[in-house]
C-alpha cells in the first residue's frame, strides 16, 4: 500500500517520462517520437511556453533532425514559433536540401545572431551553396574580421581544405616556454570555443609542431613549448582535396592540423569534427552512387527533383536489359523446344548479379580507403576470382541436383552447374576490374561500375547458359 501511495504523489509528468525513457532504451538516439508528437501539439496551439519546454533539452542535430522530418507548413509554424531561440549550430546540423528554405523563413535579426555564434568554417559551409542574395545577407551581419575571413575562405575550390578549416587558430612562437603560453590564453578574450592544440610557429608564421592542451597543463611553466611537441605532425595544404584530408586524419589518427598557404604560412586549422563529417558524406555518397541514386538526393526532396536524379539511371539499367535481352534472342529456338530453360535463366543471372555487387563494394570502398592499388591488385583480382570459383562450384552442385530432381534429367543439371560456375568466376573478375579501369580512367568508380558489372553479368550469364543448353540438349 505505502508503494502505491507514493506513486499516486508523483509528479503527474512522472508516468510519461519514464514511458518516453523506456521507448528511447531501445534506439537510444531516435529522435523521441513522442517528443515530437508534444512539440507540434504545442505548434499548433500557439503555445510558445510549451514549446521552448519540450526543445530547450534537445541538441543542436536533434532540432535539425526534427525540421527534416516534419512537413514544410509545420516546418514553417515551429520556426516562427521558435523565434529568437533558434541556434546557430542548428543550421551547420541540417540537411543542405532545407537548408535554404529554413533561412529564408528566419527573421533577419535572429539570423543575424545565429550566424554570429559560428566559427568560420561553419559559416563557409553555410553560405557556399547558398544563392547570391541569401550569402549577402548573412554576410552583411558579420564582424568585418570574420566577414573577411569568410571571403577568403570562399576563394578557395570547392571541396578544398581551404573551405573546409576554420580560421580561429591559436599559435605561440616556438621559443614561448608553458608559462608565458598558459599566460597568453588566459588573457585572450575571443578564444575559438574548442581547440586541442596550441601550434607553435617560426617567425615566418610557418607551423612547426602541434602541443596538446594535455601536455601543456601537466608540464612546469619553465618547461620550453618545442620540447613537448607532437611526434605525429602533418601540415595541410589549402589546396588539397578535402577527401584527402579526411583520409589523413582517418590514417594518422590526427585530431587536428594546421593548413598552410602556397608559402607555408599558417592561415587555419582543419579539426577532427570536420574531417569526420568529410567521411561520413564520401560513404554515403558511395552507397548512393553504387545505387544509381544521386549523393544530392534527400528524403525532403520534391517528387519531380527525385524523378529527374533517378530517370538517367534507370535509362541506362533499360539499355543494358536490353542487351541481356538480345543475348536471350539469340537462342529463341533453343528456349522454344526446352520451356525449363526458361524458369531457370534467373537464376544464373540473379547469383551472377549478387556475385558481382559483392565483389564490386569491396573493391569500390578499398580504392576509396587507398587499400586497393597497383601492388596489390592483381592479388585481389585472383582472390576475388577463385572466391568465385568456389562458391560456383558449391552452387553449381546444388543446382545440378535440383536440375535433375525437378525436370528428371542429368543434362540440365550438367548446364545450369557449368553456367553457374563460368558466371560466378566472371562476376568477381568483373566486379573488382571494372571499378579499377574507371578509376584508373578517372572516372568515379562508385557513380558507373554498377551498370558495367551488371550488363556483364547478364550478358556472361545468359550466354554461357543458353549457349551450353544449345550445345547439350539439342
Amino acid at each position: 500500500m505505502a508503494d502505491n501511495d507514493q506513486t499516486d504523489d508523483l509528479e503527474p509528468g512522472y508516468e510519461q517520462g519514464r514511458d518516453d525513457r523506456d521507448d528511447r532504451d531501445d534506439n537510444p538516439y531516435e529522435l523521441d517520437q513522442k517528443a515530437v508528437a508534444r512539440i507540434i501539439h504545442a505548434v499548433d496551439n500557439d503555445d510558445r511556453e510549451a514549446l521552448l519546454a519540450e526543445m530547450e533539452p534537445l541538441h543542436a542535430a536533434d532540432i535539425a533532425d526534427l525540421l527534416e522530418q516534419v512537413n514544410a507548413f509545420d516546418r514553417r509554424r515551429l520556426l516562427e514559433l521558435y523565434g529568437k531561440e533558434f541556434d546557430g549550430d542548428i543550421l551547420s546540423e541540417l540537411d543542405e536540401s532545407i537548408r535554404e528554405e529554413v533561412i529564408s523563413i528566419l527573421h533577419p535579426e535572429v539570423l543575424a545572431d545565429a550566424v554570429r555564434d559560428l566559427d568560420s568554417d561553419d559559416v563557409v559551409d553555410l553560405v557556399e551553396d547558398l544563392e547570391d542574395h541569401q550569402q549577402e545577407a548573412i554576410l552583411e551581419v558579420l564582424e568585418d574580421s570574420d566577414r573577411v575571413a569568410v571571403q577568403q575562405s570562399l576563394t578557395y575550390p570547392e571541396y578544398s581544405a581551404g573551405r573546409l578549416m576554420q580560421r580561429e587558430v591559436v599559435m605561440a612562437p616556438e621559443h614561448w616556454n608553458v608559462g608565458e603560453a598558459i599566460d597568453f590564453l588566459r588573457n585572450q578574450d575571443d578564444l575559438p570555443e574548442q581547440f586541442y592544440h596550441v601550434t607553435l610557429v617560426d617567425p615566418r608564421l610557418r607551423p612547426v609542431g602541434n602541443v596538446t592542451l594535455g601536455k601543456l597543463m601537466a608540464s612546469r611553466r619553465e618547461v620550453l613549448l618545442s620540447s613537448i611537441v607532437e611526434e605525429t605532425f602533418h601540415v595541410i595544404p589549402v589546396t588539397q582535396d578535402e577527401e584527402d584530408v579526411a583520409y589523413a586524419f582517418n590514417q594518422y589518427h590526427l585530431i587536428s592540423a594546421p593548413v598552410v598557404d602556397a608559402d607555408e604560412r599558417l592561415v587555419g586549422v582543419i579539426t577532427i569534427d570536420d574531417a569526420m563529417v568529410v567521411l561520413d558524406e564520401e560513404h554515403e555518397e558511395d552507397i548512393l552512387r553504387l545505387a544509381g541514386v544521386s549523393d544530392e538526393s534527400s528524403l525532403s526532396d520534391k517528387v519531380i527533383d527525385t524523378t529527374k536524379r533517378r530517370f538517367p539511371w534507370l535509362a541506362v539499367n533499360l539499355v543494358t536489359a536490353i542487351l541481356a535481352s538480345l543475348v536471350i534472342a539469340m537462342f529463341e529456338e533453343t528456349i522454344a523446344q526446352f520451356v525449363a530453360l526458361a524458369v531457370l535463366m534467373p537464376i544464373v543471372a540473379s547469383m551472377g548479379g549478387n556475385a558481382g555487387t559483392q565483389s564490386l563494394t569491396v573493391a569500390v570502398r578499398a580504392i576509396a580507403t587507398k587499400d586497393l592499388t597497383g601492388a596489390n591488385v592483381w592479388r585481389v583480382i585472383r582472390r576475388e576470382c577463385l572466391v568465385g570459383l568456389v562458391n560456383g562450384v558449391i552452387f553449381a552442385v546444388v543446382m545440378g541436383i535440383v536440375g535433375v530432381i525437378w525436370f528428371g534429367g542429368p543434362e540440365l543439371g550438367y548446364v545450369i552447374a557449368a553456367a553457374m560456375v563460368i558466371n560466378l568466376v566472371v562476376a568477381g573478375l568483373a566486379g573488382t576490374v571494372i571499378p579499377v579501369v574507371l578509376d584508373r580512367m578517372g572516372i568515379d568508380p562508385a557513380l558507373a561500375s554498377g551498370a558495367f558489372v551488371t550488363t556483364v553479368t547478364d550478358v556472361v550469364g545468359f550466354f554461357a547458359f543458353l549457349g551450353l543448353a544449345a550445345m547439350v540438349l539439342l
